[in-house]
């Protein structure tokens, strides 16, 4: 098992690299030439800019067993191909149970935005987003460590 970070915009970087650290798991944060990144306990995988060009690689890399840490319903969906987990920011776990209902959503809001209408469900990050993805996180670390 690694984690694979979708980490341009990510608000859980440090939540993510402590607890691997404390769990003995392998981080590969995954960015682009817009978001340099340093940090000694983790690998950094710097990309091209481009349209999904992080996502491409983060999905190039995944395996099964693996946790994928991203906000990107598509890049979930295609982890979860592949047999591997994924959780957002928030620390909402995707799975083949929730994912389809999510893409239809994205893909609805997408519809109403090209019309001009608008659709806005952000909320501004708080304590408790963190303090929930750090719990789902690390007993998804755990879960996986048992074998399910």
């Amino acid at each position: 098992m690694k984690i694979l970070v979708d980490a341009d915009a990510c608000p859980v970087k440090d939540i993510i690299i402590e607890t691997a650290k404390e769990h003995d798991v392998e981080v590969i944060m995954f960015t682009d030439t817009s978001h340099l990144l340093d940090d000694d306990n983790c690998i950094i995988i710097t990309v091209d800019k481009g349209k999904d060009s992080v996502d491409f690689a983060l999905i190039n890399n995944v395996n099964a067993e693996d946790i994928v840490v991203t906000q990107d319903y598509g890049v979930a969906a295609m982890a979860i191909s592949k047999s591997a987990y994924a959780i957002n920011y928030n620390g909402l776990i995707f799975d083949k149970d929730n994912i389809d209902s999510l893409l239809m959503q994205r893909y609805i809001s997408a519809k109403i935005r090209s019309t001009g209408g608008k659709v806005s469900n952000i909320k501004k990050r708080n304590k408790n987003n963190d303090l929930n993805f750090k719990r789902n996180f690390e007993n998804l670390i755990i879960q996986i460590k048992k074998g399910h």
